[in-house]
């Protein structure tokens, strides 16, 4: 299966478990399961290629020209990782259709974790490290809704909040690492990455980049002094905490370490940052999971400690340490995803959590207990199970590792978090399962069904299996091993067995583990003696920080940001005024090359109309009507230049765009005062008005000494001219630039037009439904009515007009490739037409006449557009890539069919669909605050026998 499949499979399945929630749970988690089923087959398809050494790869051009291309690689480092994600995300998904009750939303849930599942597989596949920096950032917001998901705990929102703020700092600053290292290079293709190690860590810009991204890497795997996030997130439910502790998440950050290995590491900076990050975060972690009392508590403490174990082989920066990682994260993530879904079997049969409360649970749930105890002595590092496998390779590397000139250190601490390691997991097992058995358990305690403890009976299995057989292992670990270290070292030839002998790291171990024991056997006085202990908490220090950043932040924004669009306005017309002044006093200006044209006597006319239409607005702008009719002719004027200047189209545009808008703010204006409030003092006034007047100056002085000079730089228009016959198949260039050159533009633009009508629909629905409608209902009209409401005149008219300008606007949409026109105008002109119909003949009679909502018509020309752009797509061009082709049907000419057709169509129908919503939904508001319509042109309902005319010679306007 492709690799674009495998990626995009969670993504669409996404959609599915939403759709299947009313057909019940074991339908969302059939679909749920089926999806990362097909993406995980898929995965397994590649097998054959990774095993024999190659690197899968697919591409596609997405943003070529800032070096985006959204290229996948699969090597032995990626298939396992993918394999882990999806391998335990069918369990996960298999135990949480048992786990979550019937109050939660399984549709919302899975979906979710499936949006998690899909930006886990892209970060580990990706071959771009702009396109992995984009799957990195919706890992943070996919598991921000998950750890979340219960929003009804106070806990689960601080968690989600503290968990997307951390490691979307983090994100940032790997985002500004990653950029350097692809400045570094000159590529951002991580297979071009990574075979640059030489020229990297040669560059001064090495060591900024390092801290940068390994910023990233930390924050994401919870290492000193970030890991105070994670535990944190155990507010998730239990399944997604086995998802983010075993396979996911913070698996991320170890993930992209060793993807950079080959890159990044082998430095004296690498093995100073990591190692000891790495060992502090080891130790740190083991020590505070002994004393928590929260079984989830303890397994994420375990998960820190444990990360920073992985961390420290990786920061070595061996061969050997490199292989111990693999294996490491191998065996962490069976043993752990196996406790974490054991803590939620016995947190959903007895209700709690909390060690203190429980005990003897060996009798009354065996199956959980024998899971759990298997689990936990892996994780301890106790022979003939996984975890002492990589334990032990583990302080074998330690003990060859010379961390600040001493042969000690990092052996004696990482002796020491394995013994606390150990003593944690032997206080899970006694304090949880062994002891009597107690009768005060909250809820009482059974072993669950086959769904919940099926899950993790698989992962102990391979715990015990590969702990008896570590050579099954031992080639897929050595193949993902010789991925990390690419072609800068071979991989060791040990061998994966049991018994080594009597060498340093079994003495190590043996210490550990009996002292585990002894720290279990004391830890009562250790316990009081942590709880007396003064220590700094993560938490408190984390929001004191954020209250800090929040308080600084208002202190510096609400004096500028305070809402007034004056304030904005002025302050960066000063700024603009003063850089501008500063660079015309400090530069050069070279002798003018062109000499002032004579001005005729229309231009200055026109001109001297449009300074007079400005300057009566300014002065009269609080009359709003007034100021309506001045803007309108401020838009004719500015029409009539666009003539001048020999620009049609843009005159065409502005004209439409005129009427549409003042009919628009008529309707609008309807509900608002005839007078605008002075509000602004005099000083205020002055001030806005030197603004003004040096802004004015300010722009007549730059276009006056830049007409005059010829621009040094070729313009883009040279570019466009040559190109709109030959390369989009049209003579009016500014079409082509509209619907190919710049398509991408117009595309962005018709769906904020189209947002923007159905926010106006969506206001107006909340205005005649809610608390405003009596006051529309009771509302007296500013003006009296006319007694015509409908003037015949009007109405025929319009009648007549209505098939004229269809074929008006029909033959402006058809020649807009090549003459003056297009879609756009096309559109407002036809807009126009429906517009004069309304007026006409009313609300009423025109809407009943209405095949098709304007929601549709909006949706419609977004879909054509989108999908025209989509179709370069099956010839391998970037989307909106136009084509044109010339075509003879006799007894026609020669013409042209051109795609770009098609998308002004899509602009065509989202302006109609836009512009009609828009003031349909204004004549609604219109229609409810003033007089009932009539649904008859002209007032003539033909089912009524009225009384005749009264004395004023007019029909009654009973029931209109």
């Amino acid at each position: 299966m492709s690799l674009f499949f495998i990626v995009a499979l969670p993504f669409f399945g996404a959609l599915l478990p939403g759709l299947m929630n009313p057909a019940g749970r074991s339908a969302c988690g059939g679909v749920t399961f089926t999806v990362s089923l097909a993406a995980f087959v898929g995965l397994l398809t590649n097998l054959p290629s990774v095993l024999a050494g190659e690197v899968v790869k697919v591409q596609v051009n997405w943003l070529p020209s800032l070096g985006l291309n959204f290229s996948l690689m699969l090597d032995g480092l990626g298939f396992f990782f993918a394999f882990l994600i999806l391998g335990i995300g069918l369990l996960i998904i298999a135990y949480a259709r048992h786990y979550l009750s019937r109050d939660d939303n399984m549709g919302e849930f899975f979906t979710y974790l499936l949006l998690f599942q899909g930006a886990m597989v892209g970060i580990v596949l990706s071959d771009n490290i702009l396109l992995l920096l984009v799957f990195w950032e919706l890992t943070s917001l996919s598991s921000f809704l998950l750890i979340g998901y219960w929003k009804h705990l106070p806990e689960g929102r601080q968690g989600a909040r503290m968990a997307l703020t951390v490691t979307g700092m983090g994100g940032l600053s790997m985002i500004a690492g990653m950029l350097l290292l692809g400045q570094i290079v000159g590529s951002y293709d991580l297979s071009v990455i990574l075979s640059s190690r030489e020229l990297i860590q040669a560059d001064p810009r090495y060591l900024p980049a390092l801290i940068l991204i390994l910023l990233g890497c930390f924050t994401k795997s919870a290492q000193f002094p970030f890991h105070f996030w994670l535990p944190h997130a155990m507010a998730a439910p239990t399944p997604v905490s086995a998802y983010l502790h075993s396979a996911t998440m913070v698996k991320a950050g170890i993930f992209l370490m060793a993807r950079m290995w080959p890159v990044l590491s082998g430095t004296p900076e690498w093995f100073a940052i990591v190692t000891t990050a790495g060992l502090i975060t080891m130790v740190l972690g083991a020590v505070i999971a002994l004393f928590k009392h929260d079984l989830k508590a303890l397994l994420a403490f375990s998960t820190v400690s444990h990360l920073g174990l992985i961390t420290m082989l990786l920061g070595t920066g061996t061969a050997f340490g490199a292989l111990a990682a693999m294996f490491h994260i191998l065996n962490h993530a069976t043993f752990k995803a196996a406790l974490f879904m054991s803590a939620g079997i016995i947190d959903h049969e007895t209700h709690t959590r909390d060690i203190r409360r429980l005990g003897g649970l060996r009798r009354l749930m065996p199956i959980t207990f024998a899971i759990a105890t298997l689990a936990a002595l892996s994780m301890a590092g106790i022979p003939l199970l996984n975890g002492f496998l990589s334990k032990e390779m583990m302080l074998e590397e330690a003990h060859h590792t010379v961390l600040f000139q001493s042969h000690w250190l990092v052996p004696a601490l990482a002796t020491l978090g394995s013994l606390f390691s150990a003593a944690y997991c032997f206080r899970l097992i006694s304090h949880t399962f062994l002891g009597p058995v107690r009768d005060d358990y909250p809820s009482k305690p059974h072993d669950p069904g086959l769904g919940l403890w099926m899950p993790p009976s698989i992962l102990v299995i391979l715990v015990v299996v590969i702990g008896l057989a570590p050579f099954l292992a031992e080639p897929f670990v050595k193949l993902v091993t010789a991925s990390v270290l690419g072609d800068t070292a071979e991989v060791p030839k040990a061998h994966f067995k049991i018994w080594h002998g009597l060498t340093p790291a079994l003495y190590m171990s043996i210490i550990a583990t009996v002292g585990g024991l002894l720290v279990l056997a004391a830890f009562k006085p250790l316990l009081k003696a942590w709880d007396a202990a003064p220590r700094p908490e993560a938490k408190v220090i984390f929001e004191a920080v954020i209250q800090i950043a929040v308080s600084t932040a208002r202190g510096l924004i609400l004096p500028l940001h305070n809402g007034a669009f004056t304030r904005y306005a002025a302050i960066g017309s000063v700024v603009m005024i003063a850089v501008g002044a500063y660079a015309w006093q400090t530069g050069t200006v070279g002798a003018p090359t062109r000499t002032v044209q004579a001005a005729g006597a229309v231009p200055i006319a026109g001109w001297a109309m449009l300074v007079a239409a400005t300057v009566a607005l300014m002065f009269l702008h609080r009359n709003r009507l007034f100021s309506l009719m001045l803007i309108g002719i401020v838009g004719l004027m500015v029409s009539i230049g666009f003539i001048f200047f020999s620009a049609p189209d843009l005159a065409m545009t502005q004209f439409t765009v005129e009427v549409v808008t003042i009919i628009l703010l008529l309707l609008a204006l309807n509900f608002l005062p005839k007078q605008t409030p002075v509000e602004s003092t005099v000083l205020r006034r002055v001030r806005d008005a030197g603004v003004g007047i040096a802004g004015g100056l300010a722009t007549f002085m730059l276009s006056y000494h830049y007409l005059l000079r010829d621009s040094v730089a070729t313009p883009i228009s040279e570019f466009h001219l040559a190109n709109s016959y030959k390369g989009g198949g049209g003579t009016n260039v500014v079409n082509v630039i509209l619907v190919d050159f710049r398509g991408f533009d117009t595309y962005g633009e018709i769906i904020v037009l189209g947002i923007a009508a159905l926010l106006i629909y969506a206001l107006t629905e909340t205005l005649l439904n809610g608390p405003v409608r009596a006051r529309l209902l009771n509302r007296e009209p500013d003006l009296p009515q006319a007694g015509d409401t409908h003037p015949m005149m009007m109405v025929v008219l319009t009648r007549v007009m209505m098939p004229l300008v269809l074929l008006v606007g029909f033959y402006i949409f058809l020649r807009g490739h090549n003459e003056p026109g297009g879609g756009f105008i096309a559109g407002l002109i036809v807009s126009i037409a429906v517009v004069m119909q309304y007026m006409a003949s009313g609300f009423a009679w025109t809407s009943a006449r209405l095949k098709y909502p304007y929601h549709g018509v909006i949706g419609a020309g977004v879909l054509i557009a989108g999908f025209t752009g989509m179709g370069a797509w099956f010839f391998s061009k970037p989307f909106l890539t136009s084509d044109f082709t010339y075509v003879r049907i006799p007894p026609f000419q020669k013409f042209e069919l051109a795609t770009a057709a098609l998308f002004d169509l899509g602009v065509f129908l989202a302006v109609v669909g836009a512009v009609m919503l828009s003031l349909e939904s204004f004549s609604r508001l219109a229609r409810r605050a003033n007089m009932p319509d009539s649904e008859y042109p002209m007032d003539i309902d033909p089912s009524r026998t009225d009384p005749p005319p009264d004395k004023a010679g007019s029909m009654t306007q009973e029931g209109v």
